[in-house]
């Protein structure tokens, strides 16, 4: 099921995650923007599992909106959102088994409940199926 933006953004903030654009928006056709709209329930929650599970404070980078790399899994698609690095994210992320490097660098970890984070450079790229 996916959502639109006032219904992601009440359910993060209710469960004290934050998001940030470089353009303060959410305009999806906007890659400034982080937009919400379309983002998968399934996604919405699992990241507010891995925020409750790690107890560190969690902030968006991205979401849905124009810019991001295509395929079914994509953000395009609600499968997809990115967050903030921090030692707390970073410890907690850490503590799943590496499951190697993805084309472009990025090194992977896989959640027991198959959630795959990729730590790009300045983020963590994260794919909820």
């Amino acid at each position: 099921m996916r959502v639109g933006q006032r219904f992601a953004e009440y359910a993060l903030r209710e469960s004290g995650i934050g998001w940030r654009s470089t353009g303060h928006c959410s305009d999806r056709t906007v890659a400034s923007c982080t937009s919400f709209e379309g983002v998968r329930w399934g996604t919405v929650k699992g990241l507010i599992d891995f925020a409750a599970a790690s107890g560190c404070e969690v902030t968006v980078t991205g979401g849905t909106e124009r810019g991001h790399a295509g395929g079914a899994y994509s953000h395009a698609n609600g499968y997809k959102l990115d967050i903030a690095t921090g030692s707390c994210v970073d410890r907690a992320v850490k503590r799943y088994p590496s499951t190697g490097v993805r084309g472009d660098g990025a090194r992977l970890y896989r959640s027991p409940d198959g959630t795959v984070f990729a730590r790009e450079k300045d983020h963590w790229d994260i794919t909820f199926r």
